[in-house]
């Protein structure tokens, strides 16, 4: 709701940043991190997002008799190398529930979980998810969370964790709070919308309580993990991959412009533009 009117019809993850939709990103920086098999837990309203990876022939003829066949690279994501899938969360109720959606995807794997609505990154140039995996399997983990440091003041907008000890880029998990007021949080990392997960995670999802909202908290579920004795980990973001979280408007335009910014072709000229108008605003 933070975002209407602009996703009254579309889902946020299908908002432009740049070039691209969010979404877009996201899937690129899975593939780039050696993800070759993407589930998409969609919903009511989201087809959108399935359509926009979807092969347009039509679209291709087009693009090919207006002789800008560079552009068909834009749009041909069977070069991404990825295997893509679609379920739907049929009801709304939490990100916890939407996991458990891809049980049957998962099976008796590990797994990763990455929101659409957030880029690691600028142009999602992150590696991170390789180092979760890398630390999951090396320290035998039940989970992987990335996070980042927030201000104090900004903890009632995430998940945050309560750092154990570990090493310098990571730390073991000992507790996780859902949205804390400043004085309550137990530290200032917040969950950065990456996971790692072994499948005992659909375990402890079906055995959390919805909250007040009939929502199904993934963060309960991991503090469950934690409580029964899982080995939780977290891998820290640092400044060169920070996340853009697109959940409200003024996040957006900030993501937006500096991504626009980043554009080799376009982005020398907006810049001029940006300037121009804050000299004569």
């Amino acid at each position: 709701m933070r975002l209407l009117p602009a996703t009254k019809s579309q889902p946020k993850e299908m908002l432009p940043v740049a070039r691209k939709p969010i979404v877009q990103y996201v899937v690129e920086e899975l593939v780039a991190n050696g993800i070759g098999e993407i589930l998409f837990i969609t919903g009511r309203k989201k087809a959108s997002i399935e359509n926009h990876f979807d092969s347009d022939p039509d679209l291709a003829r087009a693009i090919h008799t207006s002789g800008r066949e560079g552009l068909l690279k834009e749009i041909e994501f069977e070069d991404l190398g990825a295997h893509l899938y679609y379920t739907r969360q049929r009801v709304q109720r939490g990100l916890g529930d939407a996991v458990l959606c891809g049980e049957s995807f998962a099976g008796e794997q590990p797994f990763v979980v990455a929101l659409g609505d957030s880029i690691l990154g600028l142009h999602a140039n992150s590696r991170c998810v390789a180092r979760m995996v890398e630390l999951f399997d090396e320290r035998r983990a039940s989970c992987v969370i990335a996070v980042e440091e927030v201000p104090r003041e900004q903890t009632a907008q995430y998940g945050i964790i309560e750092p154990g000890p570990g090493e310098n880029a990571w730390c073991r998990v000992v507790r996780l709070v859902e949205k804390p007021a400043p004085r309550d949080a137990p530290s200032n990392l917040a969950i950065a919308g990456r996971y790692i997960f072994s499948p005992v995670i659909f375990d402890m999802i079906r055995q959390v309580e919805p909250d007040e909202r009939g929502e199904i908290q993934l963060t309960d579920a991991i503090q469950r993990l934690c409580e029964e004795g899982g080995r939780v980990l977290a891998v820290r973001l640092p400044p060169s991959e920070r996340r853009y979280d697109i959940g409200n408007f003024p996040s957006y335009f900030e993501t937006f412009v500096e991504f626009a910014l980043a554009d080799p072709d376009y982005g020398p000229a907006l810049r001029a533009a940006i300037e121009r108008l804050l000299r004569t605003s």
